[in-house]
């Protein structure tokens, strides 16, 4: 892990804001290459006054909206016809899909603000809002949140843990538990307005 954080300081280093952009869109996509292995380091270099925190976090936010697009513009062109075509082969029938496009139409925002503050689901999350064909505006705008709050998150610890690079996993994995019991508490609030939403509705129908 030392020779990785210290690879990717040195390559940040030298490829500056564009490097960051590169990396976080290879995160953002299929390429498993993990943002709490990419950013600490760029805020480390902010700390050494390498970097400006400003630009660090423009750029890695800029890198997961385009690395989300990847997704989810090729899942918008091919998945449907992907998912009924050979879907049954993993029992997942096109009724089953209908179904679950209809939930992701229907709560798409909190979905994919919340898939982007979450492991592993934050590089499929842009799949699903592809194939359900969310509004590419709407998705847009919870990506970029929710992929600047996670950016902002990392790169301020690698500027206050500095040159002590032992602490980074450690703390990374920390942020990963607290956003995600964050993410948690924002889904229950989510689901009970929602259902007093609906209660309130049907009440007046």
């Amino acid at each position: 892990m030392h020779e990785i954080i210290n690879w990717l300081v040195d390559t940040i280093s030298v490829m500056g804001y564009p490097g960051i952009f590169l990396l976080m869109a290879m995160e953002s996509s299929v390429i498993p290459i993990p943002s709490e292995v990419v950013m600490p380091p760029a805020g480390y270099l902010v700390q050494q006054g390498k970097m400006h925190m400003g630009l660090v976090i423009l750029s890695g936010t800029l890198g997961s909206l385009a690395g989300a697009y990847a997704n989810y513009f090729v899942a918008r062109s091919l998945g449907r016809p992907l998912v009924i075509k050979y879907g049954r082969y993993v029992w997942i029938t096109e009724e089953h899909f209908n179904k679950v496009e209809h939930f992701f139409l229907q709560h798409g925002e909190i979905s994919t603000f919340i898939g982007r503050l979450l492991p592993v689901i934050r590089h499929l999350i842009s799949i699903p809002a592809g194939i359900a064909r969310m509004n590419h505006w709407r998705f847009s705008l919870y990506t970029t949140v929710g992929a600047a709050l996670w950016v902002s998150i990392l790169s301020w610890i690698g500027y206050f843990i500095g040159a002590k690079q032992e602490l980074i996993v450690e703390y990374s994995h920390e942020a990963v538990l607290a956003v995600v019991a964050f993410s948690l508490v924002l889904a229950g609030i989510y689901t009970t307005l929602h259902r007093r939403k609906l209660r309130r509705h049907e009440e007046t129908v």
